[in-house]
């Protein structure tokens, strides 16, 4: 069943190769990454190992039994009190509520782990498997941006003491997916 954990130099492997696996799938909303990010990639990792150990941002994936990734969500730019959220999921596990759960997970964190209390997100308008996720997981647009070219929405998300974590390892992702899958 997936479950969320934190990012850790072994997730190095499976990680690179759900990058790869879907890089196609995810360049049809997002800007791709470039062949420098898979050609550098275990540079890339350290540097965000780095930046997690030293607070500036948290990163986290979405791992099966098999250790296999089926996603990442992610908060960055941690600072007074806010992130911005960015997340992705496998194209295998699109559609099962998978995205939706990690997100509601990574919120509860932010609170309880990390001190946050406002995340950010940002999408394009055309990507609305994303701007529905960020609907259900209490993001409000906040205004139009344009995100390379193409025209987007801005959103936020106030926090609240009582977004509760569930611990490593807890079934919350695990059951939003068993409920839709």
């Amino acid at each position: 069943m997936p479950r969320l954990q934190r990012l850790r130099l072994d997730h190095a492997p499976a990680l690179l190769e759900f990058e790869r696996e879907n890089r196609e799938y995810f360049a049809a909303s997002i800007p791709d990454r470039g062949d420098a990010y898979f050609a550098h990639f275990d540079a890339r990792h350290d540097a965000l190992l780095a930046e997690q150990a030293d607070g500036l941002c948290h990163f986290h994936v979405v791992v099966d039994d098999s250790g296999a990734v089926l996603g990442r969500v992610n908060l960055v730019d941690a600072a007074g009190g806010s992130a911005e959220l960015g997340y992705r999921i496998a194209e295998r596990a699109a559609g099962r509520g998978l995205a939706t759960a990690a997100v509601r997970e990574v919120c509860a964190l932010a609170v309880a782990e990390y001190g946050l209390n406002t995340l950010r997100a940002k999408t394009t308008l055309d990507n609305a498997r994303s701007r529905a996720v960020l609907a259900r997981t209490g993001f409000r647009p906040t205004g139009d941006i344009r995100l390379n070219g193409r025209p987007g929405l801005r959103f936020v998300r106030e926090l609240r003491d009582t977004d509760e974590a569930a611990p490593e390892g807890t079934p919350a992702v695990r059951e939003s997916v068993r409920r839709r899958g």
